[in-house]
C-alpha cells in the first residue's frame, strides 16, 4: 500500500510536470491556465487513493489515467462557465472572460481530446476497460448537463430529479475516479464496484456542499461569485428542497426568483429575497443533514472492502477532506 504522503507528492508532480503543445498559442494557453489556477484536485487524488488501496508504487500507468480526470473536468468547466455566465472560477476570470466565447469553446474541446490521450496510457491489459468507463462518464457529464439546462425552463422540479441529474453531473466522474484507480491497481470488479458507490455516494454530497456554500459561503474561501446560482434562478438542492417546503411561502419564493438582475443592486436584493425564504424554510440545515446522509452512506462501502484498518483510514480521511468545508 502506499503512503498518503506519497499521494501528496504524486499530485504536485504529476501537476507541476503536466505540458501541452505550446503553439497555437491562443489554443492551448487557456489549457495551461485553466490548469495553473488549480483546484483541490479531487478526483487524481481519490483516483490515487484507490490505486493505492492495491499497489505499492506510483507509474506512468497510473499517473497519466488520473491526469486524464482533472484535463476532463477542466473542460467541462470552461464550457460549463459560458453556459452559467459566471464571470469568476477560483478566485480570477473565467476562461472565456479573460479571452472570449469562441476561444473557451474551442479551447474546452481540445482540452477534452488531451484527456483521451492520458486516458490511452492506461495499461493495455485494462485499456478496453478503462477507455469504456471514461467514455460512458464524459457522456453521462453531458448528459447531466443537458439536464441541468433543461431544468433552467422549469418552475421547480422533482427531488428525484434533480439528484438524478447531479449524479449524471457530478457524482459520476468522482465514482469514476475511484474506479479508475482499482481497475489500474488490480482490484477484483467487486471491489472496483464498491469503490465506485463509495465515489458516487461522495460526488452527490459534494454537489449538494457546493449549492451549499454558493449560498451560505464566504467567496473568498469558495473561489466563486456567492448568490451566482440564485441569480440565475438555477435549480439546485437548496432551491428544490425549497419548493417541496415553501407551503404558503411558494408565491413569495417565485416572487423572490423573478427579481431582474440588470444591475448590482437588484442581484444583491434578489439574493437577500430568495437566502431569506431559505432561512425561514431552514433549507441550508436541511443539506448539512443531506451531506451528512450521504457520507455515512459512502463509508457503508468502505466497511464492505475489508480493508486494513490503515487503508480504511485513507478512503475516510479523502471523504472528510472532500466535505470538510460545511459537513
Amino acid at each position: 500500500m502506499i503512503q498518503e504522503k506519497h499521494i501528496e507528492n504524486a499530485i504536485s508532480e504529476l501537476f507541476g510536470n503536466l505540458k501541452f503543445t505550446p503553439e497555437p498559442a491562443g489554443l492551448y494557453d487557456p489549457l495551461r491556465y485553466m490548469m495553473e489556477i488549480g483546484g483541490k484536485r479531487i478526483r487524481p487524488r481519490l483516483c490515487l487513493t484507490a490505486y493505492s488501496l492495491f499497489k505499492d508504487s506510483f507509474s506512468d500507468e497510473i499517473l497519466s489515467p488520473a491526469a486524464a480526470l482533472e484535463v476532463f473536468h477542466s473542460f467541462t468547466l470552461i464550457h460549463d462557465d459560458i453556459m452559467d455566465k459566471a464571470p469568476v472560477r477560483r478566485g480570477v476570470p473565467t476562461v472565456y472572460k479573460k479571452w472570449n466565447d469562441n476561444t473557451a469553446i474551442l479551447s474546452g474541446d481540445v482540452m477534452s481530446i488531451e484527456s483521451y490521450k492520458l486516458i490511452a496510457k492506461a495499461p493495455a491489459v485494462v485499456l478496453p476497460d478503462a477507455l469504456e468507463l471514461f467514455s460512458t462518464t464524459a457522456a453521462q457529464v453531458c448528459e447531466g448537463q443537458q439536464y441541468d439546462m433543461d431544468f433552467e425552463d422549469m418552475e421547480s422540479v422533482p427531488m428525484q430529479d434533480y439528484m438524478k441529474m447531479i449524479g449524471l453531473k457530478t457524482a459520476v466522474l468522482i465514482a469514476c475516479s475511484a474506479k479508475m484507480g482499482a481497475l489500474i491497481g488490480g482490484a477484483s470488479e467487486h471491489e472496483c464496484e464498491l469503490l465506485y458507490n463509495y465515489g458516487y455516494n461522495l460526488g452527490l454530497a459534494f454537489q449538494i456542499a457546493d449549492d451549499w456554500l454558493d449560498t451560505y459561503g464566504d467567496q473568498a474561501v469558495f473561489g466563486k461569485s456567492i448568490g451566482g446560482d440564485i441569480s440565475n434562478n438555477k435549480k439546485t438542492w437548496l432551491l428544490t428542497r425549497a419548493f417541496e417546503k415553501a407551503g404558503d411561502l411558494r408565491g413569495d419564493l417565485l416572487a423572490a426568483m423573478s427579481i431582474p438582475v440588470h444591475t448590482d443592486e437588484h442581484r444583491a436584493a434578489k439574493i437577500e429575497a430568495v437566502k431569506g425564504i431559505y432561512d425561514k424554510l431552514g433549507v441550508g440545515d436541511d443539506a448539512k443533514q443531506e451531506i451528512i446522509r450521504l457520507h455515512s452512506q459512502a463509508l457503508g462501502y468502505v466497511s464492505e472492502l475489508k480493508l486494513s484498518p490503515e487503508a480504511a483510514s485513507m478512503l475516510h480521511n479523502y471523504a472528510s477532506a472532500l466535505l470538510g468545508r460545511n459537513k
